[in-house]
């Protein structure tokens, strides 16, 4: 019976993991004139896309800090309120908004007469440009992100034993020592779970730097797009797609694992 039960689950996988990716993989061994050729893959490894290779890192990596160095010490503070839930539903409820609605509405408040420009003239900074630069992507992109970053790390912070924090303090522990040795290391499974659901998508973004940044910003995600809507050159996009998955396995691989381990060390600390 149970077997029986699990046949559903498995067509799904089937049809819409399976099947997508293996003619993904497919796609990217045919070039724009549907030939097979394997310079997809030796394209992939030119000057050009190592480069943008590395900046869609180095954003997704800044982006995913700067969320952390944000969400980590909210979610300590949210824990310390009377009315947990309804701060959290507060910092929640802009992902039930559209995220192109959001977008535009960041265009707005970047703009020359946005609010932004308007807050930098009555302090006399003059007219700040934020629009169509990586500043203003970095900054939407971390707007996005952070409920995302912040729910996992809330979740692991919430469980810890308040007993663990006084007994910290009672042998002395200064806060900084709490935090450190004690805090942090139960909360790791929470930080690495936010850092996989933040770093991985940032890898792919492609909407956020064609509006926010004028497509000053290429990710692999843009490159994509552009690769299946302009050029068409569907092998391209396929290849690039390729290995976007091999760098999200990369990721998933790094930041799983040893969370028990490195947890049971607290006790010994």
């Amino acid at each position: 019976m149970r077997k029986l039960l699990f046949i559903p689950y498995l067509i799904w996988i089937v049809l819409f993991v399976v099947a997508p990716l293996g003619l993904m993989v497919g796609y990217s061994f045919f070039d724009i004139s549907g030939n097979p050729t394997l310079e997809n893959y030796g394209a992939f490894f030119s000057s050009e896309y190592f480069e943008m290779t590395l900046s869609s890192f180095w954003y997704a990596f800044l982006i995913t800090l700067f969320s952390l160095l944000v969400s980590y010490p909210l979610a300590l503070a949210i824990r310390q309120t009377k009315h947990k839930m309804f701060w959290l539903l507060l910092i929640i409820l802009p992902t039930w908004i559209n995220l192109l609605l959001k977008t535009y509405a960041f265009i707005g408040m970047f703009g020359k007469e946005g609010l932004v420009n308007a807050v930098a003239a009555a302090f006399g900074l003059g007219e700040l440009q934020l629009l169509f630069s990586d500043v203003a992507f970095i900054i939407v992109s971390v707007y996005i992100f952070i409920p995302f970053m912040l729910l996992p790390i809330f979740n692991a912070v919430d469980g810890i034993d308040s007993n663990l924090l006084s007994a910290a303090r009672d042998l002395g522990a200064s806060k900084w020592d709490t935090l450190r040795r004690v805090l942090l290391p139960l909360s790791l499974p929470g930080i690495k779970t936010g850092i996989q659901v933040v770093f991985i998508p940032s890898l792919s973004l492609f909407m956020i730097t064609r509006l926010i940044t004028g497509n000053k910003v290429i990710t692999l995600g843009t490159a994509i797009e552009q690769q299946f809507l302009t050029t068409e050159n569907w092998g391209m996009g396929a290849t690039i797609g390729v290995f976007l998955i091999l760098a999200m396995m990369l990721v998933m691989t790094v930041t799983s694992g040893r969370s028990n381990k490195e947890t049971g060390r607290v006790g010994r600390l």
